[in-house]
């Protein structure tokens, strides 16, 4: 865990955003066990013994969808020696770095990744995790080895963590098994739900479990029927990658008949647990028959901009009032402010308009409010917290904004979140807390030297030719 002094329970801010807004003169009090108390706006100075917090007070972001391995590739797939480059050649190329991690890389890049996502300001991360075996397809004596890996690392950082093994067993949806670079992934129905209960039972600080299918390319109907089954009515989040490419839409209508996300609605009971990952090919029909479910989708803006996966329908998404989280996927970015931004110059680039997401006819004219919001509260679904923000009962998560940032100095108080996402281009978070203990104090993580040494030395080894 980070090396910091244990944090007072009593915080006093200037500013604060609390109920979807920002509030002046906010106290909150932190119980012992990590989560918010009171939040109390209006209280005009600081408290006798409490800390005032030196700038504006956010609170955290889940980034929903991460795979921590794939840090040790970011950067690495800039360039292309053939007349073509996709999703797909990109995939693999990544995997040939998937094959070569070791539990103790694992824990090196994840540890890092985890840091630098404190640092943008996200302080739970949901790990949708599929590299389970070893280097050669061997399971591990202790099946859970590399995901105890990826909870090494968090706990490293100081970063909750919500665990989603994955369910992957075929290529694609005319194969039986899995390619020979896939061989690390393996896993069946009844495997998975033994894990995620291995992981539940270790009780693990600021870590829970939930359970994955990769795609409807890459587990049978059967075997994604047979996990539900083992899942039962159980509270826990149930994450799909669904309709991200062109090609997967087209393979799943030759194949079943039905876009995937038309068949997933029409074929599963869907509800609140289930979070759709990427949903960027989509028709209405199929927009509005997740909404009805309930379930949530989680847009990674930076990853499928990078891979060239197309625009999700944001818009429809917005007006049918889907739970929307966001993800950082790849990690070519670990900033969750860039994220948002991207995730509407999107649509103003594809539709030439500004200001895309605003909704001033239902009261939101800020753009970047309403995108936060949405990501605030889809983001606390998606990693099966039922709590999440400022608000009494939820974890003591919290951001300090450093209002002297070249992108904040001298924005009014009611401007400051759309200045954060929309003119920050330099680090402007000053302190993070994560269940009331500070994981990050003027932008610095108290173990990050030591953690990128580990880093550095597990990338020489993965990337020595």
């Amino acid at each position: 865990m980070p090396q910091a002094s244990a944090s007072p329970t009593l915080f006093w801010a200037p500013h604060a955003w609390v109920t979807g807004q920002w509030q002046a003169g906010v106290c909150l009090e932190a119980s012992p066990n990590g989560h918010w108390a009171h939040i109390t706006p209006g209280i005009p100075s600081a408290p006798e013994h409490a800390t005032v917090l030196q700038g504006p007070v956010l609170p955290g972001l889940v980034n929903a969808h991460s795979h921590a391995f794939q840090r040790a590739f970011a950067g690495l797939s800039e360039r292309r020696a053939s007349e073509a480059d996709d999703f797909w050649s990109w995939r693999d190329r990544m995997y040939g770095v998937a094959l070569r991690i070791t539990p103790a890389h694992m824990r090196a890049v994840a540890a890092q990744l985890y840091v630098e996502m404190l640092q943008g300001g996200y302080t739970q991360v949901c790990e949708f995790h599929y590299l389970h075996h070893s280097e050669t397809g061997a399971h591990y004596p202790d099946p859970a080895t590399m995901a105890w890996a990826v909870a090494d690392g968090a706990a490293d950082a100081g970063l909750g963590l919500t665990l989603l093994p994955v369910l992957y067993e075929r290529a694609g949806f005319t194969q039986t098994q899995l390619r020979e670079d896939q061989r690390r992934f393996a896993s069946t129905p009844d495997w998975l739900a033994d894990l995620q209960k291995a992981v539940t039972r270790s009780h693990r600080r600021l870590v829970n479990a939930g359970v994955a299918i990769h795609s409807l390319r890459a587990a049978t109907p059967t075997s994604i029927t047979r996990l539900l089954d083992r899942v039962g009515d159980a509270d826990l989040p149930i994450h799909i990658h669904i309709a991200e490419q062109m090609q997967e839409v087209r393979e799943c209508l030759a194949h079943t008949g039905k876009r995937p996300i038309e068949w997933l609605a029409d074929a599963l009971p869907l509800d609140a647990r289930w979070q759709l990952v990427h949903a960027t090919h989509t028709k209405p029909e199929e927009i509005e028959a997740v909404a009805a479910s309930g379930a949530g989708i989680v847009i990674c803006p930076s990853t499928e901009g990078n891979l060239g996966d197309g625009f999700a329908d944001l818009g429809h998404w917005l007006q049918c009032e889907v739970p929307m989280a966001i993800g950082s996927d790849s990690h070519v970015c670990r900033q969750w402010n860039e994220e948002l931004r991207w995730l509407e110059y999107g649509q103003r680039m594809l539709l030439q308009k500004r200001n895309v997401s605003a909704n001033p006819a239902g009261g939101q004219p800020a753009t970047a409010a309403r995108l936060f919001e949405a990501a605030l509260s889809a983001g606390g679904q998606a990693a099966g917290q039922k709590l999440w923000g400022l608000t009494a009962g939820a974890r003591a998560d919290m951001l300090v904004l450093n209002p002297q940032a070249s992108g904040l100095l001298g924005i009014p108080a009611s401007h400051t979140l759309d200045a954060y996402v929309f003119a920050c281009d330099t680090p402007a978070l000053r302190d993070v807390f994560v269940a009331g203990r500070q994981c990050i104090s003027l932008g610095h993580h108290g173990a990050q030297d030591s953690i990128a040494a580990r880093y550095v030395e597990a990338m020489a080894e993965l990337h020595r030719n």
